[in-house]
């Protein structure tokens, strides 16, 4: 699937008005099964399924023990429904909506208490480098204009780069990649487009990603995560500017 369709629509400009086919951002509701029982709906974008609920579920600590991605059911359709097969515990309790798009959710979770020890370091120009290959990657944003994007990088390379109409839905795919193809992800980078709020913090703070790095702003409370947990969040990543809330040591 490509993620948008294309649509009939009036275009106004200050000189004239035209009738135009335009792209805009497909947006599904996703129903997640687990052992053939509806467990929850969010809405997505209707690309990277497989990793989005593999990273979502993982994250939020809602399957703990056996289950196998690769017999997970997809199927696409008005609605997308996914069935995940699960040997192990499943917590659904303490559910919340976020304060991200499209109705996302999160799981108030206790969070592992140890700062992050990762050594990760990479110079300020080589971060700028890095995010600006980034956003060359966000397909989708720039052929519609709506969707967030997230990529995990090893400080020399872009090893995933996910996007939906959800910031932490983009951010779970990513995550979902690497929990899938068995990356590590406590010596990465995080690459995002969209604000950092507290459970964008949890996420990177849940699996130890040392550095989070984004061209807007984060909230008070996720500069208190990220300090407390040891991850250094960088934030206004804009050409030659960047902001370095919370231990500034793994910027040279």
């Amino acid at each position: 699937m490509k993620g948008y369709k294309k649509k009939i629509i009036t275009k106004i400009t200050e000189s004239h008005n035209s009738v135009v086919e335009d792209a805009v951002a497909e947006e599904r509701r996703l129903r997640i099964l687990i052992n053939g029982k509806e467990a929850l709906k969010m809405y997505c974008s209707p690309i990277m399924i497989r990793e989005l609920v593999a990273g979502f579920l993982t994250t939020e600590g809602i399957v703990n023990g056996g289950w196998c991605a690769e017999r997970m059911s997809i199927q696409y359709d008005e609605e997308i429904v996914v069935d995940v097969p699960v040997e192990g515990e499943v917590h659904l309790e303490g559910g919340a909506i976020t304060s991200g798009c499209v109705g996302g959710m999160t799981f108030e979770r206790p969070l592992n208490e140890d700062p992050v020890q990762a050594v990760t370091k990479i110079e300020k120009d080589k971060l700028r480098d890095l995010f600006r290959k980034f956003q060359t990657k966000s397909d989708l944003y720039n052929i519609t204009g709506c969707i967030h994007s997230a990529a995990i990088s090893d400080g020399d390379h872009i090893i995933v780069c996910g996007e939906d109409i959800g910031r932490h839905n983009a951010v779970d795919k990513v995550i979902g990649y690497c929990v899938l193809e068995q990356i590590s992800l406590q010596d990465k980078i995080i690459l995002v487009s969209g604000r950092l709020s507290s459970e964008m913090a949890a996420k990177c703070a849940r699996w130890s990603i040392p550095i989070v790095v984004s061209r807007a702003a984060p909230t008070a409370l996720a500069i208190n995560i990220a300090e407390k947990r040891g991850i250094t969040m960088i934030g206004f990543m804009r050409g030659k500017r960047l902001n370095i809330y919370t231990h500034p040591d793994r910027v040279l």
